[in-house]
């Protein structure tokens, strides 16, 4: 059982594989000879691989996986191998989605277009207000005093501040593309916009018509446009972050795939940024999606199916009266026999959990045995590299070796343990050699213990730990009966779903807790404790 195992991605060719080459070209042609005969036994198993370069040489086409064990004694390694084929609805699904993201590119520049033009019809306002007087009837303007300069003061400041302000809150990078506009940030840049224009339309009415002489007016008018914008991005700060931090939801998130389930705590939030902040903590809380952890049961649940065999007793035609006896008794004999062989069938299926339990009690102490030798192989590498530290200790500086050749050094000597280890678990899709060499790489450069550099392969982590190529999803899918925009309400139910699973969301209110008060007297537990003399001690 221990030289069982499954393809990881990994391909390596040597010269004893040239021989199992030529061992698998005539086991092939005896292969189509005897399925020639219509064998119903027989299963074939059919492996999408590139024509031009296929992954296992020809000794892929058999029915059964074979895979080379030197994964660290040699050098060559296949990576990126897929496990889905590509069909027509899927290129449709592609080009679909390139489509989608290039509109969603349009929307988001066009947005931050409208973003900056806005912002500078804002800053550029004030300006203008104490500008126009001067470049329009300069002979006319009154003598500003020593008030109407200290205005200059304060516009000047009070501009700065809303300007670290609005880069502050506004001006930073997108975290992801929304379906739809975010209702809160639209009603505030509406708002910003006709204010702005009241305040033009009031300026072009009761100044630039008249050529107002009082130029300190003008200037307090500007100012009291600065402090209105200082108050509208108050009260931006108030409806797109403090808002939503209030608890008032408790989401439940299950993956549909392996049904791992966590709970989160949520604000007053729309359902598309819940969903937002939902992925955010996906990334961060839940395992690493691992397909391969599911074929297993998918093919025991087929080799079940597969042993199962269905008789129709009763659907032969009765013997007619010119059968005679004989025939009538090779029925029954028929009959009977259909019966035995369905209770057999039935016994066989009430014995699948003794299968399944053996099975797993298999699974377990392989990955026992395994593990135990790759600790024992990591913490021998582990010594020696202590060794070859104490050894460059005393070279020259420039021989000293650096932390990625001490890396490529030692690992041969572990990479077998950890590619048998990894295909147990069903790991081996996670880890490439490059990602597990620099992860050695940099346990050796910060000191650390063989413990420390196991931890990321005997416990799965967070999806975060791995690389972006193996878990990150282009673009997610939010399915909501209610609209996108709405608030989370009671009972919400939405879903997430990306090419391999999809997360179920179920939103529940937290309850009002009503809490009481109890007095108590501090005097209630003051006791005096009497002691009698004639009592023996």
């Amino acid at each position: 059982m221990d030289t069982e195992s499954t393809y990881s991605g990994y391909s390596y060719y040597s010269g004893r594989s040239r021989g199992s080459h030529r061992h698998g070209e005539r086991s092939r042609d005896h292969h189509k000879s005897r399925s020639k005969d219509g064998s119903r036994s027989e299963k074939s198993v059919t492996i999408n691989a590139p024509p031009a370069e296929p992954l296992l040489g020809d000794s892929s086409v058999l029915g059964e996986e074979v895979q080379d064990d030197n994964w660290g004694e040699t050098t060559t390694a296949v990576t990126g191998t897929s496990e889905h084929s590509l069909s027509q609805e899927d290129i449709v699904r592609i080009t679909k989605d390139l489509e989608d993201s290039v509109g969603l590119d349009c929307r988001r520049y066009f947005t931050l277009t409208l973003a900056v033009v806005l912002g500078l019809l804002v800053f550029l306002t004030p300006l203008a207000f104490l500008a126009l007087p001067h470049l329009l009837w300069p002979d006319k303007l009154l003598v500003c005093g020593t008030a109407c300069e200290g205005l200059f003061i304060s516009v000047a400041f009070k501009l700065l501040i809303l300007l670290l302000a609005v880069w502050a809150l506004f001006f930073r990078a997108p975290r992801a593309g929304l379906p739809r506009v975010f209702v809160f940030r639209a009603l505030l840049a509406v708002l910003v916009l006709l204010f702005v224009v009241s305040y033009w339309l009031f300026y072009g009415v009761r100044i630039l018509d008249s050529q107002d002489e009082h130029y300190q007016g003008i200037v307090q008018y500007a100012v009291s446009l600065v402090d209105a914008l200082l108050f509208i991005h108050y009260l931006a700060i108030v409806l797109l972050e403090l808002r939503q931090l209030q608890p008032a939801f408790s989401v439940c998130v299950t993956r549909s795939t392996d049904g791992e389930t966590r709970h989160y705590n949520l604000g007053q939030l729309t359902i598309q940024r819940a969903a937002l902040a939902i992925i955010e903590n996906y990334y961060r809380d839940f395992s690493v999606h691992n397909p391969a952890l599911l074929t297993a049961s998918k093919s025991r649940a087929a080799k079940h199916l597969a042993s199962l065999k269905v008789y129709n007793v009763d659907g032969e035609s009765p013997a007619s009266p010119a059968t005679g006896p004989e025939n009538n008794a090779a029925t029954g004999l028929a009959h009977s026999q259909s019966r035995a062989m369905i209770a057999a069938a039935a016994r066989r299926r009430d014995a699948s959990h003794n299968e399944l339990y053996y099975e797993e009690a298999e699974h377990e102490r392989r990955v026992r045995k395994r593990k135990a030798r790759l600790v024992v192989a990591v913490e021998e590498a582990f010594t020696h590299i202590k060794r070859m530290q104490e050894e460059e200790q005393k070279k020259a500086p420039g021989d000293v070796m650096d932390p990625r050749e001490a890396a490529q050094a030692i690992f041969p000597s572990m990479a077998r343990s950890l590619q048998k280890y990894l295909r147990t678990t069903r790991q081996q899709h996670c880890h490439s050699m490059e990602s597990i060499q620099q992860h050695l790489a940099f346990c050796i450069t910060n000191n650390m213990t063989p413990k420390a550099f196991l931890e990321s392969y005997l416990t799965p982590g967070p999806t975060l730990q791995y690389g972006r190529e193996r878990w990150l999803a282009r673009q997610w899918t939010l399915v909501s009966e209610a609209s996108v925009t709405s608030g989370l309400k009671e009972g919400t139910i939405f879903l997430l779903k990306c090419i391999d699973f999809s997360l179920v969301v179920t939103a529940k209110r937290i309850p009002y807790i009503q809490l009481s008060e109890e007095f108590i007297d501090p005097k209630s537990h003051k006791f005096v404790l009497r002691l009698q003399s004639e009592t023996s001690v």
